[in-house]
């Protein structure tokens, strides 16, 4: 293997990357603009939860309850309304998420010790949003409870019995519950199957199209050095999306990596070599760019986004599903990068996933070579 002809091929990809913008957008501003998109509009948590509310009773007990609710930092009241019709117009036509309904004689069946009902209406069409907010509704109603109890056993004068079973929940790793500290890495994976892989689909196919496969196979070069030569602009390129978007994740978002920076960039660089094999085999597989243009997504972006444990959780999927995500590539680096930015896991402990991309880059790079020396090379 020559570097001179590895060097040749290379800076020929370089020149070709330089004319075409199109390609260089796709290589920075898109992933740029998804760190951005990502960071700042995409979240999974829930809070400011829309509430209206219905207050038949009107007292300063009721008025009092509608007080706290509103202070919660779950819970933001935009409306007061006359009657439940209302409400479930609001409900309807997606103006509110929540309804909360006090009944006439609210207060005064408080007064009395009797059991005061309260209905909560609940907009279920996303049903994680709905069961968080129904979680975060009967945790207030609860701790209501709880100040009732104290206050009613202090009329009576005996004392609140402390509850036989006491649970304290300590959160590891992403201790403030944020969304943002794993999309924001997250995303680092799918920028490297956008650039590695769906912009070098389409390398070995445009050589077909324009009819310059032809002259490369008279040239004193073989598959290994015509295949290094294409790969390495692509490498170097996803690399620096990468560094830019752990310093934008650092300088915007404040999430910073627990573990040893090398942990990320050697299972990014295995990582990279995936995502460049896979789109150099669709290129050389579909031979037209158009075909590479539409598999290119199907086989690298999708299910990266979606089987890769990144936004949907693989434990909620059909078995079948489950399955399929242990042969998608992104799967492994997520885990890497859940281990650098909040684990803090070692090699050591990350040797499996680094060992499974090793073997994907292997067998694709071999799959790679042998299509083209089949091809004349």
């Amino acid at each position: 293997m020559r570097i001179t002809n590895i060097r040749a091929i290379a800076r020929k990809e370089f020149y070709h990357l330089i004319r075409d913008y199109r390609s260089l957008y796709l290589a920075f501003a898109l992933p740029l603009i998804l760190i951005l998109l990502f960071g700042y509009a995409l979240s999974l948590d829930v809070d400011n939860v829309e509430t209206v509310v219905v207050d038949y009773d009107n007292s300063p007990l009721s008025r009092d309850f509608i007080r706290r609710l509103d202070a919660s930092p779950y819970f933001q009241i935009v409306a007061h309304l006359r009657n439940v019709s209302q409400a479930e117009d609001c409900l309807d036509h997606g103006r509110t998420t929540l309804a909360v309904v006090i009944p006439p004689d609210w207060a005064a069946n408080l007064g009395a010790d009797r059991q005061a009902r309260l209905q909560v209406l609940l907009d279920g069409s996303d049903p994680n949003f709905a069961n968080i907010s129904a979680g975060y509704i009967a945790s207030f109603i609860e701790r209501e409870n709880a100040a009732r109890l104290k206050e009613f056993l202090n009329r009576q004068g005996r004392e609140m019995l402390s509850p036989p079973l006491e649970g304290r929940i300590r959160i590891w790793f992403n201790e403030n519950l944020e969304s943002r500290n794993l999309i924001v890495p997250g995303i680092i994976g799918i920028i490297i199957m956008i650039v590695g892989a769906m912009l070098t689909s389409l390398v070995i196919a445009r050589e077909y199209e324009n009819g310059t496969m032809e002259t490369i196979k008279s040239l004193p070069i073989n598959a290994g050095e015509f295949f290094i030569g294409k790969s390495i602009p692509y490498f170097l390129i996803t690399f620096t999306d990468i560094l830019i978007a752990v310093l934008i994740g650092q300088v915007l978002y404040g999430i910073v990596m627990k573990a040893n920076f090398w942990v990320l960039i050697a299972g990014a660089c295995v990582y990279i070599a995936v995502a460049i094999n896979l789109g150099l085999f669709i290129s050389a597989a579909t031979k037209s760019q158009l075909v590479a243009n539409q598999v290119a997504p199907i086989v690298t972006f999708l299910p990266s986004m979606l089987l890769s444990d990144y936004v949907f959780p693989a434990v909620n999927m059909p078995q079948a599903l489950q399955m399929l995500t242990y042969a998608v590539p992104a799967t492994y680096f997520i885990d890497i990068l859940k281990a650098v930015y909040m684990r803090n896991l070692t090699f050591g402990q990350l040797w499996t996933d680094y060992l499974v991309l090793l073997g994907m880059a292997s067998v694709l790079a071999v799959m790679n070579i042998a299509i083209l020396k089949r091809e004349g090379l």
